[in-house]
């Protein structure tokens, strides 16, 4: 499907939303990408961003980016189109800092007969009561954190029945 700047694509009102919410399309993401109403959480304006890409509704997309909010929008030729096929919210991070949330997710996409993820945790500002995106704070999966370093006076790791500062310490 593709978008006009007058005409948003279509998608049943009863279908399941593209967003993975669980919700029909018609209760969830459909009011945000027609402007009926605003997204009340970053999340919930993450969803809405993930459907407009599933459905082409660029324009939603151009008004809900902070950097492009305040220009007239202007539809591109489109690329290679890009079949998102499921959204899975790992976290959301509400009020980090006033107005400041992150939302942590994987998005899914397919790309020559296999699907394959892209994790990104993003940063959302609220101005004005109205949620926008405004970068990608990281991209890929959350790095693992080591185990904490034993300390001189722990137990060995080595399970020695040592203290670590007399044996593997040294």
């Amino acid at each position: 499907m593709t978008s006009s700047d007058s005409k948003p694509p279509t998608l049943a009102s009863s279908a399941a939303c593209p967003c993975g919410s669980g919700r029909p399309f018609g209760d969830c993401c459909e009011p945000l990408l027609a402007q009926r109403s605003k997204a009340a959480t970053a999340e919930e304006l993450m969803r809405s961003r993930f459907t407009a890409h599933v459905v082409g509704h660029h324009l939603h997309l151009h008004r809900t980016y902070l950097e492009t909010a305040r220009q007239p929008f202007v539809e591109e030729p489109e690329g290679e189109a890009v079949k998102w096929t499921r959204l899975v919210i790992r976290s959301h991070e509400a009020n980090v800092r006033p107005d400041v949330s992150y939302v942590d997710f994987t998005a899914y996409f397919e790309a020559k007969g296999a699907e394959h993820p892209m994790h990104e945790k993003s940063e959302f500002h609220r101005i004005g009561g109205e949620w926008f995106f405004v970068r990608p704070i990281r991209e890929g999966p959350a790095p693992v954190r080591a185990a904490p370093k034993a300390g001189r006076n722990d137990p060995c790791t080595c399970g020695s029945g040592k203290k670590f500062k007399h044996c593997c310490g040294r």
